[in-house]
């Protein structure tokens, strides 16, 4: 046999002998063992992801895989029906396994969005929480009454008895059942929604997930339409802005940026030459007053550790402008802020519920950038009509737990 002809064959049979080796492993399992291949499971339902960046999702017949681009992880999800998911078990720098649907689940609380839970209806899976801070009634209403615990998160091991633990930050060390969900992540509002389709994979309640999205991305498509269609030249000028340590800085937020666009307004930061001002320095603080003079609605955004007591007179004090005749925004009462909704004086459901369900926001700013008076929004208080916080209470959960909760859809 000719050389070439030779070493061709030997690449051949090698390779037929790996790929027999991987549907051997596949069959029987990683224990080994010669065994009648697993029957396969149709996955009842699927998603397909439309608008997200940072996930994308795989299917098999017995297991369904996650890609997360914000960790560099591939979760492996294996349906529980199946000899799969006695047999397989990974927990490696790039790739994770879980059982599903998932058993029950804990979250870490630190800005995150447990509204995508209650939109699946899963709640009544959620066993754990690292702190009682959630923008949540109905999770502080679980808690409250004992089905829900509070597990110090110093500690992995204390974890370990959830079949996955939630979390938003991926530079803390993880065990094998954490899994991260970063919707805040994505740059635009719907991809930031469509995260609920990431944990209904989990959930094995993808229908359930891509009734939701739809509906929500329909609903906010319509919006944007009603707002195009208007009949104005008019676009008013919007400053989303927020003070730290003597600097007023213009958000560079991609999806906040996109909510005042879709809403029907124009971004101030367009026509600036710079985002951040030191009002303690003179030349900064007469081109920041100069700006100020051509806005027509503020949206700020200052931290602050009380947000009830953050008013009117608190913003102007801060911007240091001592004639103010030319300011717009004051004469039209145009001051708002997103902290409406707030538990324990920290906890924002801007963080929260804004993150699942962005068609209130924009309905939120279409009001606030063209009144109407007949409109309650949700996230936004305007400060220069004295609007004050609603405190999130356990009280406040007037629903059914143990069912999904329906998306709020806006007149459109």
């Amino acid at each position: 046999m000719p050389p070439l002809l030779s070493f061709s064959f030997s690449i051949i049979s090698c390779m037929s002998i790996l790929l027999f080796s991987l549907l051997c492993i596949l069959s029987t399992g990683p224990l080994g063992g010669v065994e009648a291949a697993t029957p396969t499971v149709k996955v009842g339902n699927t998603s397909k992801v439309d608008d997200a960046v940072y996930f994308h999702l795989y299917y098999g017949q017995s297991f369904k895989v996650i890609k997360n681009s914000f960790d560099g992880k591939s979760y492996l999800l294996i349906q529980n029906n199946t000899k799969m998911a006695t047999r397989t078990k990974y927990c490696t720098t790039r790739i994770k396994s879980f059982v599903v649907p998932l058993a029950n689940y804990s979250i870490d609380t630190d800005y995150f969005p447990v509204s995508f839970f209650e939109l699946l209806g899963l709640l009544g899976f959620l066993k754990g929480l690292t702190s009682g801070s959630v923008a949540s009634p109905c999770v502080l209403k679980l808690y409250n009454e004992g089905q829900i615990e509070i597990v110090n998160n110093s500690e992995p091991a204390n974890l370990s008895q959830f079949t996955a633990h939630f979390i938003a930050n991926t530079d803390r060390q993880q065990a094998c059942n954490f899994a991260t969900f970063l919707p805040s992540g994505e740059e635009m509002p719907l991809q930031r929604a469509e995260w609920i389709k990431y944990l209904g994979v989990f959930a094995n309640m993808e229908v359930r997930a891509n009734h939701v999205y739809d509906s929500i991305k329909a609903n906010y498509m319509c919006l944007t339409k009603v707002v195009a269609s208007k009949n104005t030249s008019f676009k008013p000028t919007v400053a989303w802005m927020g003070y730290s340590d003597d600097v007023w800085s213009f958000t560079k937020d991609t999806f906040k940026l996109q909510y005042v666009a879709d809403a029907g307004g124009e971004n101030v930061d367009n026509s600036i030459s710079k985002v951040t001002y030191n009002v303690s320095e003179p030349d900064d603080l007469e081109a920041f007053h100069a700006i100020l003079c051509t806005v027509d609605v503020v949206i700020d955004e200052t931290d602050t550790s009380d947000p009830a007591s953050f008013t009117a007179s608190t913003f102007l004090q801060y911007i240091n402008m001592e004639d103010q005749s030319c300011l717009a925004f004051l004469t039209n009462q145009s001051i708002w802020r997103h902290d409406k909704r707030v538990q324990n004086s920290t906890n924002l459901d801007w963080y929260d519920g804004a993150v699942s369900q962005p068609q209130l926001v924009l309905g939120d700013l279409i009001e606030a950038f063209f009144p109407s008076g007949n409109y309650n929004t949700t996230y936004f208080r305007n400060i220069a009509k004295g609007e004050k916080v609603i405190n999130i209470s356990p009280e406040m959960c007037d629903r059914d737990i143990s069912t999904a909760m329906e998306p709020s859809m806006l007149p459109c």
